[in-house]
């Protein structure tokens, strides 16, 4: 056995931060009242580390790369019949690459909707006024009644994978996301991914970026 560096320091904290962002997203929308202050805080950091993940695809480790999790449709049909490539269970196989990406479309237009959306009683997302009222009846429906479910589904769904494929495939997914690294057959030969100093000082600065971003649209909705 040889153990590579799968997951780089940036994306292991960028998935346990979105999942925690997750969750408390869903729990302060059902409780509503107050709470909806930290709703909106909680939707403008997903925004940013959504932001942040779209440019850690293009610059980040080898296995966070959006090139090295893109597979034509055979790879998915030859994984799903047992026949996928050993390079292609290191990183996001090919089935786990269509929930990344499902997740990640899912989670934007979540947070683009609510960016337009209005409770009518006391909260407003800040690109409300920039919209026509149809848009915002429009994306508070989505955001309230359709876009909710359907990223509560998806992260069950995706839990529901990991526990199958710790329990019937014998693959632990969980492990490699908090420690990095990942047990791999000796002769198998696939790099290392980049998880040095100075890319994690990228990574902080596309962050900081990213975050700018989010701050300056923030700023941009709440002015007069």
């Amino acid at each position: 056995m040889q153990t590579i560096r799968v997951w780089d320091l940036p994306t292991r904290l960028f998935h346990w931060l979105l999942a925690a962002a997750v969750v408390g997203l869903v729990i302060t929308a059902n409780i509503g009242g107050n709470w909806m202050n930290w709703h909106l805080r909680l939707g403008y950091a997903v925004l940013a580390l959504l932001l942040f993940r779209v440019v850690w695809g293009f610059v980040g480790g080898h296995w966070s790369r959006f090139g090295s999790f893109l597979y034509a449709p055979s790879a998915v049909i030859a994984y799903l019949q047992g026949r996928a490539r050993p390079e292609h269970r290191v990183g996001h196989t090919p089935l786990g690459a269509l929930s990344v990406f499902a997740l990640l479309a899912v989670l934007l237009a979540q947070v683009a909707t609510g960016l337009m959306s209005d409770d009518e009683i006391a909260f407003f997302g800040p690109l409300v006024r920039f919209v026509s009222g149809d848009t915002v009846a429009a994306a508070t429906s989505y955001h309230k009644n359709v876009g909710k479910f359907i990223v509560i589904a998806l992260v069950v769904l995706h839990v529901a994978a990991i526990l199958f494929y710790k329990w019937f495939k014998q693959d632990g997914l969980v492990r490699p996301m908090v420690v990095g690294d990942k047990q791999l057959a000796a002769g198998l030969v696939v790099p290392h991914a980049r998880d040095s100093a100075a890319s994690r000082l990228l990574a902080l600065a596309v962050l900081a970026v990213c975050g700018g971003a989010v701050a300056w649209l923030v700023q941009l909705g709440n002015a007069s």
